[in-house]
């Protein structure tokens, strides 16, 4: 697709867009909101970024994809990375490394609310402007049954999925109570401030 194309179809400027990220969810909203856009993994090694506080962790991954990203990026372009973690009472829950470690996950989150923390980043090639953000998104689960927490378990996906869950789940689905913020925000990427953030960068 040609720049000009783009420039149509994305409404955002004469910018071309590049997505940060592998993340089905994060190309589901961006189709959303009506962008084109490329895709281009950073594929860093995220277990070396570490932080005791969800937001900075976030931000922090979302920043070193993007540094990962901009040698690669030859043109003008608006880049949007981020990450996304769980935050369960005082504990950061990133995607289960084992189906016990996901089973757990989904056993105890009916004691408190699973906090859905995402980091933004989004930069503009031609300036080097780079605008960030942090937003969060809470989901209230009952207690999930053991057969339940048991099969679900097995789905391949939510060892992708930060916190190991995801809400348009049927299996998971009546066992959400309720859901404070955006859904897109659970999914892993704000609408609304994602949009004001790609306006922002172009200023």
């Amino acid at each position: 697709m040609s720049s000009k194309e783009f420039s149509i179809a994305n409404m955002a400027g004469s910018m071309k867009i590049i997505l940060g990220s592998q993340s089905e969810g994060r190309k589901q909203i961006m189709e959303e909101m009506g962008y084109i856009f490329e895709v281009m993994p950073a594929d860093i090694d995220e277990k070396a970024i570490r932080h005791t506080n969800s937001r900075e962790l976030v931000l922090a991954l979302a920043n070193a994809k993007a540094d990962a990203l901009l040698p690669r990026i030859k043109e003008s372009v608006l880049l949007i990375t981020a990450d996304q973690v769980v935050a369960w009472k005082d504990e950061i829950r990133e995607k289960p490394l084992s189906e016990a470690q996901a089973k757990e996950y989904l056993r105890t989150y009916h004691e408190a609310p699973a906090e859905c923390v995402n980091g933004i980043a989004v930069t503009n090639t031609t300036t080097g402007k780079r605008v960030t953000a942090t937003d969060i998104s809470k989901v209230y689960f009952r207690q999930i049954p053991e057969e339940v927490v048991e099969q679900f378990a097995k789905k391949e996906y939510i060892y992708r999925r930060a916190g190991g869950f995801a809400i348009q789940d049927s299996l998971l689905e009546p066992y959400i109570e309720k859901i404070e913020g955006p859904i897109d925000s659970v999914i892993g990427l704000p609408k609304e401030l994602t949009k004001q953030m790609i306006k922002e960068a172009q200023e």
